[in-house]
């Protein structure tokens, strides 16, 4: 078997970072490590495939598998989830009381194919019967910056996507009332620095998070580890060895984190840890991160619907097509 060296480039989660400083290795593999921001590391693999093992945001990986252009094939191990009740912003005085007032408004997001709209316009769709055509989206930068769609978008007629012109951001023209809300993956700069003109659409979120976990089982997948195609079909082995790897980096994680919790110490700088992590397992159970594809196949079926759905995929795509066969039994 030949020694393969292989880049990696991830962000600095805690479920990968063992990965990165080496404390989990891969046999016959060495890891020419790369930590980015998603905002820069997304781009770079949609457009260019720069690196052997990346983090890639689900949304574009069944954007490229649908068009047929994905170098990548996914690993069902799923080193970002978020809840996205907390994402839905509205401008004071907008009148939009709940998410179905959205419906005939202007709503910024930045940008349309990133998976944590793909969730949040499902959870319009689904929840409360707002389609996409429904909306008037501006795309750019949340409040610094200049932000473009990482990949080429060919809407219908009936939906309107209009970019922000660069220098412009959201949070600024929804403070000039040019737009009546906001879904961010983020708290806006001027909502942390606490200007009222900016609220959030469902202040008790994670009661609302919770709930919904518990009507769809759902916690929502963001972005998959992914090999690179010719890797995978060149060295049949590799795949699955990834993947334990991940999911060993991971458990050290959590393990990590369990020990903070039930210190005495309070070693992470977060007063009421101990609360939060007594509500997560009570809503999730112990097992409340996992990888695997069989236990996310409904999840991530019902990204590839929305995908369609949201005119971003051409067909819908199945959900084992995303991911390599070898890794379709875990």
């Amino acid at each position: 078997m030949s020694h393969l060296k292989l880049s990696f480039a991830t962000w600095d989660h805690d479920r990968v970072m063992p990965l990165h400083d080496g404390r989990v290795g891969i046999d016959d593999v060495d890891l020419d490590s790369h930590i980015l921001p998603t905002t820069k590391l997304f781009p770079i693999a949609v457009q260019e495939a720069r690196f052997d093992i990346t983090e890639l945001s689900l949304s574009s990986h069944i954007l490229q598998v649908a068009r047929g252009n994905s170098a990548y094939v996914a690993l069902p191990a799923f080193v970002s989830r978020a809840f996205r009740h907390n994402g839905f912003y509205r401008r004071a005085g907008s009148g939009i009381k709940t998410p179905a007032d959205f419906a005939g408004r202007t709503i910024g997001v930045p940008e349309y194919q990133m998976t944590a709209a793909l969730w949040m316009r499902g959870i319009l769709a689904d929840d409360h019967g707002v389609k996409p055509t429904d909306i008037h989206w501006r795309t750019g930068a949340l409040d610094q910056g200049v932000r473009h769609e990482r990949l080429a978008l060919t809407p219908p007629p009936d939906l309107r996507i209009t970019p922000i012109k660069d220098g412009e951001t959201l949070q600024d023209l929804l403070l000039a009332g040019e737009l009546d809300g906001l879904l961010a993956p983020n708290p806006p700069r001027a909502f942390m620095e606490g200007d009222p003109r900016i609220e959030r659409v469902y202040p008790d979120f994670e009661a609302v998070e919770q709930d919904w976990h518990r009507r769809t089982g759902f916690f929502p997948i963001m972005h998959v580890i992914a090999l690179r195609r010719t890797l995978a079909e060149a060295h049949p082995w590799l795949p699955r060895a990834l993947q334990d790897a991940l999911v060993t980096a991971r458990d050290m994680a959590l393990d990590r984190l369990r020990e903070v919790w039930l210190g005495s110490a309070n070693r992470l700088s977060l007063p009421w840890l101990n609360a939060s992590m007594e509500r997560t397992r009570a809503t999730m159970g112990a097992s409340y991160w996992p990888y695997g594809f069989g236990s996310a196949r409904a999840e991530v079926a019902a990204m590839c619907r929305y995908s369609v759905d949201q005119y971003l995929a051409p067909r819908l795509v199945a959900p084992e097509e995303l991911f390599d066969p070898s890794l379709l039994d875990t």
